[in-house]
């Protein structure tokens, strides 16, 4: 009998120990990402910002008021909404054209395109950056935003069509067929029946592609060559200075009101990522 009770103490310790391991963990993965937001957060307001995490002596604003000008903000924040915009608009709609005949029609060359497509994700941006440029200035698409635009959703559609032919492998063909039937073709069944119920799925590649643009300094950098037209990931780099000095506060001010769009854009589309699909009974009967 003591050994019959001893047993169910010694199981519910262990799951415990085990509960206040995983939760120890997630307290410094939390912490891991909360310092440096804090950083950020607290520095702005800080007249005497430095690498310190610490609360201001006096808050202030004139760290947002000093990043709150035209050639600081406003100009490259503009930039970058055009350029990230526009890229992942021509992102999206280029990887559900290319997904949607990898995901409804089985031929041998399936599994071999999406393998060139998964390598194609794995390569880095640097590796073609110098052909790219050569090409660029010969076809004179150089220091365009055009030109930098196409070679955004160029970068980015190859893990955007391997996601969004996933997606849209849980949408049951069955429901097309219906509509096939009642004389819809393929462009009507795959605008108005697939896209709106693979609607999480477009969601994440919106996101994930505006996320990974918003953020990229390299390729602007490289492509654009008039200070006029550079966005924010690039302008960014103004606040560091020579000789190591760099404006903290305004760093800090800078780097929240840059991170605001991408924000507000998660929070709008919220709903689509967090649904589901929703066939409901739709292929029942």
């Amino acid at each position: 009998m003591a050994l019959s009770r001893l047993a169910p103490r010694s199981a519910r310790s262990r799951r415990t120990s085990r509960r206040l391991a995983a939760d120890l963990g997630l307290l410094v993965v939390a912490a891991a990402f909360v310092l440096p937001l804090a950083w950020v957060v607290l520095s702005s307001l800080d007249a005497d910002a430095n690498l310190k995490v610490k609360l201001p002596e006096s808050w202030t604003f004139d760290n947002f008021d000093a990043v709150l000008v035209d050639e600081i903000t406003f100009t490259p924040l503009l930039n970058s909404l055009i350029l990230c915009g526009f890229a992942t608009a021509l992102t999206v709609a280029c990887a559900a054209f290319a997904a949607y005949p990898l995901s409804r029609y089985r031929t041998r060359y399936n599994r071999p395109f999406l393998l060139t497509i998964l390598f194609a994700t794995c390569l880095p941006i640097t590796a073609v950056m110098v052909p790219v440029y050569a090409l660029f200035v010969q076809i004179e698409l150089i220091d365009t935003m055009h030109g930098t635009i196409f070679f955004f959703a160029a970068s980015q559609l190859p893990f955007a069509i391997w996601l969004m032919k996933n997606f849209m492998d849980g949408v049951p063909k069955e429901l097309e067929e219906a509509a096939w039937t009642d004389g819809a073709s393929t462009l009507t069944s795959m605008l108005r029946i697939v896209l709106p119920l693979m609607g999480p799925g477009v969601a994440v590649v919106t996101v994930f592609s505006f996320v990974m643009m918003w953020g990229n300094f390299f390729v602007p950098f490289m492509l654009l060559l008039d200070p006029a037209q550079m966005p924010a990931s690039v302008s960014i780099n103004d606040f560091f200075g020579n000789r190591g000095t760099v404006v903290y506060g305004q760093l800090a001010a800078f780097s929240i009101i840059y991170s605001t769009p991408v924000i507000l854009l998660y929070v709008l589309i919220a709903r689509r990522l967090g649904g589901g699909f929703a066939l409901g009974g739709a292929v029942k009967g």
